[in-house]
């Protein structure tokens, strides 16, 4: 997916005092109001409230943001009907947001108020992402694409109960009404979807008909004499891929091996969407092992071609973010979300340059000078500075221990317990123990256990490898004090509980866990590169602690439905990850490497979503990217490439 700067949206009224468009030359809403349009045309038009009732999840698509009201509507009547779905969810794609200050401005009158309030607060920076803002506890879910209404259809990964197509007039904004479009909104529609819009352009009315909508004319209101209504009637309804079609399990019931960030994010992810966990660990208590470092950071990245890694870590800091200060927030976790300092050896100038021609906004990354960077972390850099505004630091086992009570009641923890392997019994997995007993079964497992996951799977087809590193804290008054967390080449976390925490070598394929004296000296020559300036600390007044990180040579995670090999049959199309063939029911979620913060929360996300079908948090493209069947199918291709490679797909 090409991304692009999102140029904000400028609040404008017309003679009428409507909210208006220059750009389009056309109003937000009729002089009706608002409200009074979406209860009409989109909640009438779609029956609800009646069709969200006594449901699990209901799911709604629409095609331009605008000033939020359609949402701020649909949430208000969800809130208002008492026998209303379980979850909603809410799908909004928009080019040109509102700055949340001119949203404060619009909805000052709004007759959703304290709603309007928490939009508001919740709003996101305005960066080409899919974004994920929860309220009422996670049961309503706004999934915000800032983007081109073309390129987000297809990356979509949803089944859709109710589509609102609300972009500008067609007369006005072509684009948005285009035919292609609406065939992605038929593969996008679940059985039985409805569409409303606002417009009765026949032209409309024929492009839905083409794309499996049956479409027709209803009464308007408010001075619009007519409205398109349609029902999606396909003449027949595609399959869709291996990995984004999870088979119907009925006792919503998960087993969870490992208990570290990963694991403890899935149970909460999971428990979110009405799923229960039991998370085991061969350890007494969760996080003991690499997520037990007593200090680890979060923040994004940059890249001058906003390519996969940049758009994908971009996503998950933003999520971070959000699910880090909530944690911080109980009062059980520590750490701090006042921004993180990258020292970068380019000049200053050239990453502004950068950040300008990718359009990112200063509430996500600022390009800092050498003297700006001191001034923020109190300490004498010589490095200019990518500065992370939501970026910060936590500790990682209290965080994972603050997911699993977040999950809870729907999650429990089982320490002291060794899984030794898995064994399908009908439909249901059964986690075995080393004598070959039942530990206990359920229809999905996810494996969550680094490198061990190899293990249990019974193969080593990925390339996941471990990096052992060593990290090095003291009380010593030697150490420099920084109040901001500083990364680059190595890191130092501002003090805490009288400890100042930094390092960490990366050692690859040592499996040594003692703590080392030359390991210090390492990582205190790190840290005076990092900083610029020797550090008097002797590497015997240091403590430290030993973990490895499980990676694979992309640098991304791995996340999703565990293929088949046994499927792997001539003929299918395996030379894109979503069409190679999985385990019904099991799931892995591994590789983290060195970004465990950043990546659980929204990781956990897309991997609840694969599992219980509701609407992905992060693109189709970046599924792929960090897929599973990814190793498949790039040998699949590369074989296409080279057909004289002996070389088979991993998993043969």
């Amino acid at each position: 997916m090409n991304t692009r700067p999102i140029v904000p949206a400028t609040l404008s009224f017309d003679s009428d005092g409507l909210p208006y468009s220059p750009d389009y030359q056309d109003v937000y809403h009729p002089l009706a109001g608002a409200f009074a349009q979406a209860q009409h045309v989109f909640l009438a038009g779609n029956g609800l409230p009646q069709r969200w009732q006594a449901r699990e999840r209901f799911v709604v698509l629409e095609t331009g943001f605008g000033l939020g009201n359609n949402f701020l509507a649909t949430w208000q009547a969800w809130r208002e009907d008492p026998d209303r779905s379980q979850r909603l969810v809410f799908i909004s794609i928009e080019q040109s947001p509102f700055s949340a200050d001119d949203l404060r401005r619009a909805h000052a009158h709004s007759p959703a108020a304290p709603l309007a309030d928490e939009l508001i607060a919740a709003w996101p920076p305005l960066t080409h992402n899919l974004h994920t803002l929860s309220f009422e506890g996670g049961r309503v879910q706004l999934l915000l694409a800032l983007g081109d209404v073309r390129s987000w259809l297809p990356e979509l990964v949803a089944q859709v109960d109710a589509f609102y197509l609300d972009g500008f007039a067609p007369a006005r904004n072509p684009q948005m009404w285009q035919a292609q479009l609406f065939k992605a909104l038929a593969r996008l529609a679940a059985p039985h979807a409805t569409l409303a819009t606002w417009t009765a352009a026949s032209s409309v009315r024929e492009g839905l008909r083409a794309a499996g909508f049956e479409a027709r004319k209803a009464p308007g209101r408010g001075g619009k004499r007519d409205i398109t209504l349609a029902d999606y009637a396909p003449a027949f309804a595609p399959r869709g891929a291996p990995s984004r079609r999870p088979p119907a399990f009925e006792r919503h019931r998960a087993l969870v091996v490992g208990a570290g960030l990963a694991g403890c994010a899935t149970a909460a992810a999971l428990a979110e969407l009405g799923w229960h966990s039991v998370v085991f660990d061969r350890q007494a208590q969760p996080a003991l092992e690499t997520s037990g470092n007593p200090g680890g950071l979060f923040h994004g990245i940059v890249n001058a071609q906003d390519g996969t890694h940049a758009r994908f870590n971009r996503a998950a800091a933003l999520h971070a973010q959000r699910s880090v200060s909530r944690a911080l927030h109980s009062g059980a976790v520590s750490g701090a979300v006042q921004g993180l300092l990258r020292l970068e050896e380019a000049p200053v100038d050239a990453m502004r340059d950068t950040l300008a021609r990718l359009g990112m906004p200063a509430d996500y990354v600022r390009a800092l000078s050498p003297a700006e960077a001191s001034d923020l972390c109190g300490l004498r850099l010589a490095q200019s500075a990518w500065f992370y505004p939501g970026g910060g630091w936590v500790q990682p086992a209290a965080l994972a221990r603050h997911w699993l009570a977040e999950a809870a009641p729907s999650a429990s923890f089982r320490g002291h317990t060794e899984v030794a392997r898995l064994q399908q019994a009908g439909t249901a997995w059964q986690a075995l123990d080393a004598q070959g007993h039942v530990i206990d079964e359920a229809d999905v497992v996810v494996l969550a256990n680094a490198g061990d996951a190899l293990r249990l799977l019974g193969h080593a087809a990925w390339p996941l490898a471990p990096v052992r590193g060593q990290i090095s804290m003291s009380d010593s008054a030697g150490l420099p004090r920084t109040a901001l967390p500083i990364a680059g080449a190595g890191y130092l976390l501002p003090e805490s509980n009288g400890f100042t925490l930094f390092g960490a070598t990366s050692q690859p394929a040592d499996m040594d866990g003692s703590v080392r004296d030359i390991d210090h000296t390492a990582n205190l020559a790190q840290l005076a590169r990092l900083l610029g300036e020797p550090v008097d600390v002797a590497p015997g007044a240091l403590r430290g602690r030993t973990g490895w990180r499980w990676s694979v040579p992309d640098r991304l995670p791995v996340i999703g439905a565990v293929p088949d090999p046994a499927a792997l049959a001539i003929g299918r199309p395996l030379d894109q990850p979503r069409f190679v063939p999985r385990i019904a029911g099991l799931y892995v979620f591994t590789a983290l490497g060195s970004r465990g913060i950043t990546w659980s929360a929204l990781g956990a996300q897309a991997l609840a979503a694969l599992i219980s079908g509701a609407p992905c948090p992060i693109e189709a493209s970046l599924l792929d990217a960090i897929d599973p069947a990814r190793f498949i199918s790039r040998a699949v291709r590369r074989a296409a490439t080279n057909p004289e490679s002996t070389h088979k797909p991993a998993g043969d």
